[in-house]
């Protein structure tokens, strides 16, 4: 089936479900069920079927999933052997840490620069990567099409329209700012303090049960 076709919810699963398989894969494991996904990544098993269900007969009724067929499908899917470089925009604590971890575990996805606006960073390397004043943003930025952008919210939306402008279509936004792009560029907004506050009111309001433990 065709990228477009399949949900958006379905899409942002995938990775999820590839970095499961891997594990299994390392610990030598040849099959697995839905149930068993299920428990691992906590998406409910009908849902796991129903996001399969989109790319065809990808396991046996009684058998489960070939872990070596659906690793083989993901990481085509997903492509896993193309590498996409990123860069990232502010070198503060968030960012910093963006860089010494750079994104490890992913095989198709890795930070080659960062730019910041402090005089001090520009010139350095944290986690390998090498770190540019902002102003040399468009002579850099060449055949970059993916940005995170760790900065404060109200330098967002001019900086966006740097990257936009320097052909970027993908920005993954920490900022709170809501910024505007064009529609040929996807934004993806990950506010941290409302994502913690959404977490504290669904722990008071919403209460998981307790499983009782067998003595």
């Amino acid at each position: 089936m065709e990228q477009h076709k399949i949900p958006q919810a379905t899409a942002k699963r995938l990775p999820l479900y590839y970095r499961y398989l891997n594990n299994l894969q390392h610990q030598g494991k040849t099959r697995v069920s839905s149930q068993e996904l299920s428990d691992a990544v906590k998406v409910d098993s009908a849902t796991i079927r129903r996001d399969f269900s989109y790319f065809g007969a990808l396991g046996k009724k009684g058998y489960g999933y070939n872990v070596e067929y659906l690793l083989h499908f993901f990481r085509e899917t997903l492509d896993q052997d193309e590498l996409t470089e990123v860069a990232l925009i502010g070198v503060g604590n968030l960012g910093t840490a963006f860089l010494k971890y750079n994104f490890l575990k992913n095989n198709n996805t890795k930070i080659v620069m960062a730019f910041d606006r402090d005089p001090n960073k520009a010139g350095t390397k944290i986690g390998g990567v090498p770190v540019y004043h902002v102003n040399e943003l468009e002579e850099r930025l060449s055949d970059i099409h993916v940005a995170i952008l760790t900065i404060p919210a109200s330098e967002a939306e001019a900086m966006t329209e740097r990257l936009v402008g320097n052909g970027v279509e993908g920005i993954l936004n920490f900022t709170p700012a809501r910024i505007t792009v064009p529609n040929h560029v996807r934004v993806h907004h990950i506010d941290l303090a409302v994502e913690l506050q959404a977490l504290v009111y669904f722990l008071k309001h919403y209460p998981l049960e307790r499983e009782n433990k067998k003595k």
